[in-house]
């Protein structure tokens, strides 16, 4: 967008505000009207000469009445409106297409992009793209992945509150999860219970309580988001978002990403965690590869945040697998599906044998109906 701003006095000059597509102008312009110097607005947009036409004589009438003293401060005082918020307006007013659409579209756009390299053999064995940022206070991950289950079935298994705390209790230090619906739209709450990968007593956990909104369910885009403003150790702004679209009548692409902020006390708490139990713990990048083509992956808070990634997409992955089975086979399904998956990549998430996580699942699943959300921590 381009801009200039109109001089003070009679001489002639102008504010030109001109978006990139160039069908909407907005120009200001010194005019004598009522003798006085005084300010228009002349807008031009190719559709719509009524509203043209109208706007300008409603603004002459109104600047006419404008004392001599104060035409030049009122010209400065329209030229700031325009700039801050009538090209705003116009402009949102020229979306060629809808979020919705051009959300399914970017997503199509970068199945295409990596499409070679979820087809070729990978360190995943599946295919599946993984990538994280580190910025500033902000960490996320986030995965690219096409799944073998119809976009039918995708976008009907993460539309509550509920589904969503059926997938969460699998990841290791999910502790506990409630969930609540009723809000507009199907909205909803998920309060969960994040804790260590060992049993614990549930009001030991650090409590999360996460906001969840359906963005979209289409037939060809699904986006559901769930939202947390604080976290433990002086953690904040957590995101979770997973979107999907069709690729064909089996398939589905996926994308899940998952971020958080990090405050002075939480990075302080994440170098005492990766200076002690955490010291040698991996992540999924390769930052680089050793004489003999031994990989060397990223470490440090990109590490935790990819080895937390991939956790959650790999509960979204049994999850979906599970539901073709009767439900009350399913939460065991599940589990195992969960732990035989993150044992795949044992360098990176390996934390407890198979019968411990077992157990520990069972028991957190049993008795979470029965905690006292009111009483848990903050």
């Amino acid at each position: 967008m381009d801009a200039g701003l109109p001089a003070a006095g009679g001489g002639t000059s102008y504010l030109y505000l001109y978006p990139a597509d160039n069908n909407i102008s907005v120009v200001l312009q010194p005019a004598r009207r009522c003798g006085a110097i005084v300010g228009y607005l002349r807008i031009r947009t190719t559709p719509n000469v009524i509203f043209n036409v109208v706007f300008n004589v409603v603004l002459n009438v109104v600047l006419c009445v404008i004392p001599r003293r104060r035409a030049r401060a009122s010209l400065r005082t329209w030229a700031a409106m325009a700039r801050a918020g009538i090209a705003a307006a116009l402009l949102a007013a020229a979306l060629p297409a809808p979020a919705q659409a051009q959300s399914a579209d970017a997503l199509r756009a970068r199945h295409a992009e990596l499409r070679n390299e979820l087809n070729a053999p990978n360190m995943f064995g599946a295919p599946l793209h993984l990538d994280s940022v580190e910025s500033g206070t902000r960490v996320s991950g986030e995965i690219y992945a096409v799944v073998d289950h119809p976009f039918a079935a995708v976008s009907r298994a993460f539309r509550s509150p509920a589904q969503w705390c059926e997938v969460m209790i699998l990841h290791l230090n999910t502790k506990y999860c409630r969930a609540w619906q009723g809000g507009a739209g199907g909205r909803g709450t998920l309060v969960m219970g994040i804790g260590g990968k060992k049993p614990e007593a549930p009001e030991k956990a650090s409590r999360l309580d996460f906001s969840f909104t359906p963005v979209a369910a289409g037939a060809d885009y699904l986006r559901a988001e769930l939202a947390a403003g604080k976290g433990p150790m002086a953690t904040s702004n957590y995101r979770i978002t997973l979107e999907a679209i069709p690729l064909d009548a089996r398939r589905s692409f996926l994308h899940f990403s998952y971020s958080y902020e990090s405050g002075v006390a939480g990075r302080m708490a994440m170098s005492a965690y990766l200076a002690t139990v955490g010291a040698g713990k991996v992540g999924f990048t390769v930052t680089e590869r050793a004489p003999d083509g031994t990989p060397h992956y990223v470490g440090g808070a990109r590490g935790v945040v990819e080895r937390n990634t991939m956790r959650y997409y790999l509960a979204i992955d049994a999850y979906l697998d599970s539901l073709a089975i009767p439900p009350g086979e399913q939460l065991e399904a599940r589990l195992a599906a969960w732990y035989d998956a993150s044992e795949k990549y044992r360098r990176q998430l390996h934390e407890v044998d198979r019968t411990a996580y077992l157990d520990m699942k069972r028991d957190e699943v049993r008795r979470q109906q029965s905690i006292d959300i009111s009483q848990a921590p903050q």
